[in-house]
């Protein structure tokens, strides 16, 4: 979706399960707007550094310099009121504060790009995400595929035991699922053997 109108803000949000390219979306419509000589800004929470403790990293490795903030909030007093554009990546790890705060930025008249996960390992809604969805003018939703079948998958299956809400992690701990493999939780116990048998083989 792109806007050529002066000072009009809008909220565009990236979603999906993991595994599915919303960070690499996320990077490359940032890289527009700087070819466009508009001023960026990157936002990544500090609890997700699997890759990078400064840098949003797509899990094909595609790289940005971001700041890390603790929560949404922090946005506000790390932002540079010349900045354009603002993305946001890993938006379900901001918490619900996000939601007014890139409403405001949109009012105030800045381009707000932001990426994260819709639902949970349970297959739930994940807050902020839904809500941004409410208020975004333009919404891309990302598929990945399916470990299993190779159909387009929708959900983040989890494989490690544990029943919180947050686990960071990647590749061995998640993996994208159809609707018909997906297993609210964690999956059954053969499951997570054709997992690990799975990741063996790619690392031989």
């Amino acid at each position: 979706m792109e806007f050529v109108a002066g000072n009009i803000g809008w909220i565009e949000v990236i979603c999906g399960p993991m595994f599915s390219g919303k960070s690499e979306e996320l990077i490359r419509r940032l890289r527009r707007a700087m070819i466009a000589r508009r001023r960026v800004q990157v936002f990544k929470p500090t609890i997700d550094a699997r890759y990078s403790p400064d840098e949003i990293v797509s899990h094909a490795d595609i790289r940005m310099k971001s700041e890390v903030v603790s929560g949404a909030v922090e946005i506000l007093a790390r932002l540079d009121w010349r900045t354009q554009v603002i993305g946001v990546d890993e938006a379900n790890f901001m918490g619900p504060e996000l939601i007014e705060i890139a409403g405001r930025l949109a009012d105030s008249g800045k381009q707000v790009i932001i990426a994260g996960l819709d639902t949970d390992f349970m297959g739930r809604p994940f807050s902020p995400v839904p809500d941004l969805l409410a208020l975004a003018e333009s919404i891309t939703k990302t598929l990945a595929i399916c470990m299993r079948c190779g159909s387009p998958a929708k959900h983040t299956q989890r494989l490690v035991e544990s029943e919180d809400l947050i686990v960071v992690g990647a590749a061995g701990m998640y993996e994208a699922r159809c609707r018909r493999c997906f297993e609210p939780g964690v999956p059954r116990q053969e499951v997570l053997e054709f997992a690990r048998a799975v990741i063996e083989t790619n690392r031989s």
